[in-house]
């Protein structure tokens, strides 16, 4: 069996002493793409920023590419591969889409940062088409696209997206999703919590459904996305695609 990109046991994590994610478990396979859904305050954001080790960690284990991490520091895990793009705008508004893509390769030795801007432009040419444009002046999706891509310069394997698509038309959400399945093409595992559950689901390869911090339900997104209470508590009763 291969091993997954990303195992998490029984982790249980929050904020100063109020656990929000409780004994919290899933393997991620390598390359693939995993929604995570939940209602408010089910403690989706939470499970992203413990893998991640930017909030408090209680107990269990987030294993890694056949290692523990989850007594690391965010930037160890970096380096190691872990991305993450938070939810709200991430970027240098009053700088250029150039200047915000090298602001991202301050990890990288200089001699790589050519190539590491290379590579992501040509994954996404829109970038050379605003290069010289304030990232504040670019639409929403086009700022989450610039902020996908400043994280994936260090190259993770695994990236974390918490709701890429929020506040965006359903044309530009269309682009974002896009997006990640390009991201997902090229070998890297994505775990995304998104509020356009619908849309998510159907480029998603598995779902993990999450209440008051567990695991409630979890199995190919296609069978998720059907389950009736999935569909009565998520996507109003209608299975059909509507985002544009």
């Amino acid at each position: 069996m291969t091993q997954p990109a990303l195992e998490l046991v029984s982790v249980t994590a929050g904020y100063g002493d109020n656990p929000i994610v409780r004994e919290f478990s899933a393997r991620l396979q390598p390359g693939s793409i995993t929604t995570l859904i939940g209602g408010n305050g089910a403690g989706k954001s939470t499970l992203l920023r413990a893998i991640y080790g930017t909030n408090r960690f209680f107990s269990g284990q987030v294993v890694f590419k056949g290692q523990p991490i989850e007594r690391l520091p965010p930037w160890e895990r970096l380096k190691r591969g872990v991305g993450f793009v938070p939810q709200g705008r991430c970027n240098f508004p009053a700088m250029s889409v150039e200047e915000n893509l090298q602001m991202g390769c301050y990890t990288l030795p200089g001699a790589k940062h050519a190539a590491a801007i290379g590579r992501v432009t040509g994954l996404f040419p829109m970038l050379r088409q605003k290069w010289r444009t304030e990232a504040g002046n670019l639409s929403g999706g086009e700022q989450q696209i610039l902020e996908m891509a400043m994280v994936l310069l260090v190259e993770p394997s695994l990236l974390l997206l918490d709701e890429p698509s929020l506040g965006l038309s359903p044309r530009m959400q269309g682009d974002v999703f896009t997006t990640v399945q390009k991201i997902a093409a090229t070998g890297v595992t994505v775990l995304v919590v998104e509020q356009n559950v619908r849309g998510a689901l159907l480029i998603s390869d598995r779902a993990l459904v999450m209440e008051q911090g567990r695991l409630f339900m979890e199995g190919p997104a296609a069978e998720v996305r059907t389950d009736p209470r999935i569909r009565q508590a998520y996507l109003g009763g209608n299975i059909q695609h509507t985002a544009a």
